[in-house]
């Protein structure tokens, strides 16, 4: 069986997470590792018996490694994004992808001119309560679908980085809500505040609308002592109660509510199973440059909303390059 040659690009907080599971991916080899911390870096070579490197130059002139994953910060990661398609590597980069969608745009323009992988990792969209519901509405056993409802709630990370949490949390409640309805919305009303600290938003509100009248409202946060992750969807026919942390699923219609027998599956690993498939098998992936695309340019457009105080209307262009 063929293996993949993947290494990591930023070892931080979250990048040991790819580390440890593509060290376990059965189709993938795990041949370096990237953080501009030596230490980190080392410590992480030592761990997983892995070569590492502290400038990613270096490591994407190794012809062994086919594929990165980056995990940098966030206002760096279109950066190291373009090396690595540039250097012909195929690319899973975290969201949100680019610090502007001019940015996401340029990623997504080379990587087809490089004939390469563009992924962004859009977490939630492997989440097996998500991917369960999506099912349930596509074969219409919610009945109409009228609004979503989503909290992502928690005290300041231990990675607090160069973004806001519109860009680290909420986003992934916006590319869900494409997700799950299966459209673009109509219109933006957001309210961003920073309560804490005077350079970086650590609340928002988002409102999306979307045709025939769907609303998606989002609320997130880094000023709760607590980690909410949850979901709430009214359909005519049901209401769902969804639960990211234990896929926890209540489903709620006229005659009751139950609770479907689910098994706990690690979304990352799930993800990172599909990019190493995906580059291997010559597939696209689930989750495009594309999507990155349309998520950054809803938050823009949730930046403008809450500076100007009024509703901002989504172009019809948005998705184009």
């Amino acid at each position: 069986m063929r293996k993949l040659g993947v290494a990591v690009i930023g070892v931080g907080y979250w990048g040991r997470n790819h580390v440890r599971v593509l060290y376990e991916v059965e189709r993938a080899e795990l041949k370096a590792v990237c953080d501009v911390n030596p230490e980190r870096a080392k410590w992480i070579s030592i761990s997983y018996r892995v070569p590492y490197f502290t400038s990613s130059k270096e490591l994407l002139k190794d012809d062994s490694i086919e594929a990165v994953t980056i995990c940098t910060w966030p206002t760096v990661l279109a950066k190291e994004a373009k090396r690595a398609l540039e250097a012909g590597k195929h690319v899973l980069v975290e969201k949100p992808m680019a610090t502007s969608s001019k940015e996401a745009r340029d990623l997504m323009k080379l990587a087809e001119k490089e004939d390469l992988i563009l992924m962004v990792s859009f977490i939630e969209r492997f989440n097996p309560s998500i991917n369960y519901v999506r099912k349930l509405m596509r074969h219409g056993d919610l009945g109409d679908v009228i609004a979503l409802s989503a909290r992502r709630l928690s005290w300041w990370p231990m990675r607090l980085g160069d973004i806001g949490v519109l860009k680290d949390l909420a986003i992934h409640d916006i590319d869900i809500s494409r997700y799950l309805l299966g459209e673009e919305p109509k219109a933006v009303f957001a309210r961003v505040g920073r309560f804490r600290r005077s350079d970086i938003d650590d609340y928002v509100f988002v409102l999306l609308s979307f045709s025939n009248s769907k609303v998606v409202s989002i609320e997130a946060s880094w000023l709760t002592p607590y980690k909410k992750r949850e979901l709430f969807i009214t359909g005519s026919e049901a209401v769902v109660t969804l639960n990211y942390l234990t896929q926890e699923v209540v489903i709620e219609k006229k005659d009751g509510s139950y609770k479907p027998a689910m098994r706990w599956l690690e979304p990352l690993k799930l993800e990172l199973e599909h990019f190493v498939e995906c580059v291997l098998d010559g597939r696209e992936p689930q989750v495009s440059g594309l999507d990155g695309l349309a998520a950054l340019r809803i938050c823009e457009l949730a930046f403008r909303s809450s500076s100007e105080g009024k509703i901002v209307r989504v172009p019809r262009d948005i998705l184009e390059v």
